[in-house]
């Protein structure tokens, strides 16, 4: 499921990019073309700063699962316990790890956009 998840934000992402891409490269005027590009450029800043701004998020949940290991070592509440809560800190860590390479995609195709943007803009 989790390449599904993978395919589909490395699909959806690269349809924006290519959309981005022809409605550029279809607009015939110069300043047409530039405040097409300058909004495409304000929506992937600020979908950027989101995607960075989750790395603090992850990072936070990161120091959690350290956290919960440490205390689910110390805790003696019997074996049963202890095995449901290393269960709980996996599933986490699988889904932060899984939330980072989104992410990760993410940033990818933002960055490709911004410097088509920046391209199209500069070239005249």
């Amino acid at each position: 499921m989790t390449f599904l998840g993978y395919a589909y934000r490395f699909m959806s992402n690269f349809v924006f990019l290519a959309l981005v891409y022809l409605s550029l490269n279809f607009l015939e005027k110069y300043e047409h073309r530039v405040v097409v590009a300058v909004l495409v450029l304000v929506y992937a800043g600020m979908h950027a700063a989101s995607a960075l701004r989750s790395f603090h998020f992850f990072q936070r949940i990161e120091r959690l699962e350290g956290e919960a290991r440490r205390l689910a070592t110390a805790a003696a509440e019997g074996p049963n316990a202890t095995a449901a809560r290393k269960q709980i800190v996996t599933d986490v860590a699988a889904l932060r790890y899984a939330g980072e390479m989104k992410s990760y995609i993410d940033l990818l195709f933002l960055a490709l956009v911004i410097l088509l943007c920046i391209a199209k803009i500069v070239a005249k």
